[in-house]
């Protein structure tokens, strides 16, 4: 059914149970700083629309908590690469020394250790964020691939069929990226875009079993996650409840963000956990497949500047003597 186990996956989020920690404090910091922006914003709208009729004060507690929830989202864009490189990439790095055998820290020394390991392979935020756009961009090729592969064959019907499969496998992507990162960080890489460009030809050539098991870990995740939002649903109308004239849609909106946090904190890195056994297993003695490089190279104008960066690269830096920034090809496929 699937290549993974979960006993393992479990084990390995015991064993880093400070990430845990740290992931949950983080995730929780979030979902209350949105609940508090968008219940202060919803409160100023309640209070300006005083000076209004009934609809007047409804528009304005509306707009109000909408303008909350909107700054909160804006500041946590620009904190999106403080969240990658700190919480989930140091993650990632005690999950592959624990899968190969290493013995790690305990406590915040953990996190401390784990802090430095990936400086190691990635000097800069900027440059561990700008890497896993682009992989991200190469991933959605590989789904391409897979469904231009499907239309060779002369099955009526197959093509609505892969298109909803297609679909699906695209959210899918989301517990991948990040073991790509993984490869970075148990190969010693001091090249992240050589790196990369490796990484995501073994995922290439082995797109079968790394598809198949991570839409088997999409249905888990996110069968979860409607789990805990359902759960979530009372406290969220609650919470709704003490908003100064309240908010009808409030209580689905917090609902989705408690289940997001939950989601992000405790059952993504099971989820990445799985991956990474089923692709450092999978790849095991393999070497890059050149016809499937050519390919990617074909499908993806971003894996071929994954590879001009790699060629560019030189002493932890761009041989153009500039650092990477994070919104370069961030954008387009």
């Amino acid at each position: 059914m699937w290549d993974f186990s979960v006993a393992r996956a479990l084990g390995l989020m015991l064993q880093t149970s400070p990430f845990i920690v740290f992931r949950v404090i983080v995730y929780a910091g979030i979902a209350v700083a949105y609940v508090l922006a968008t219940g202060l914003g919803a409160g100023v709208g309640w209070g300006i629309g005083a000076f209004g009729d009934d609809e007047f004060r409804g528009a304005s507690i509306f707009w109000g908590g909408a303008a909350g929830f909107g700054l909160t989202a804006g500041a946590l864009y620009f904190l999106r690469e403080y969240i990658l490189y700190v919480v989930k990439a140091g993650h990632i790095a005690v999950l592959v020394e624990l899968l190969d055998g290493r013995d790690i820290p305990t406590g915040r020394e953990q996190i401390t250790h784990a802090t430095s390991v990936v400086k190691s392979r990635f000097a800069e935020t900027s440059v561990l964020f700008a890497v896993d756009q682009l992989v991200k961009g190469v991933l959605a090729a590989i789904i391409g691939l897979v469904e231009g592969l499907a239309s060779l064959l002369p099955i009526p019907g197959l093509q609505n069929v892969v298109g909803l499969v297609r679909a699906f496998l695209r959210i899918a992507i989301g517990f991948v990226d990040e073991v790509i990162l993984a490869y970075a960080i148990r190969t010693g890489a001091t090249n992240p875009w050589a790196s990369a460009q490796t990484a995501l030809v073994l995922y290439g050539q082995n797109y079968q079993a790394m598809l198949k098991n991570a839409a088997w870990l999409t249905v888990i995740t996110y069968g979860l996650a409607f789990v805990v939002f359902l759960v979530m649903l009372a406290p969220a109308a609650l919470v709704v409840w003490l908003i100064p004239g309240g908010w009808s849609a409030g209580g689905f909106v917090f609902a989705l963000i408690f289940a997001w946090a939950v989601k992000a904190a405790l059952i993504e890195p099971f989820a990445i956990a799985c991956m990474m056994q089923v692709y450092f297993r999978a790849i095991e003695g393999q070497s890059p497949d050149p016809a499937w490089e050519r390919r990617l190279s074909e499908a993806s104008r971003k894996f071929g500047e994954i590879k001009e960066r790699a060629a560019r690269w030189a002493g932890g830096r761009e041989a153009t003597g500039r650092t990477p920034h994070s919104s370069e090809g961030a954008l387009g496929n």
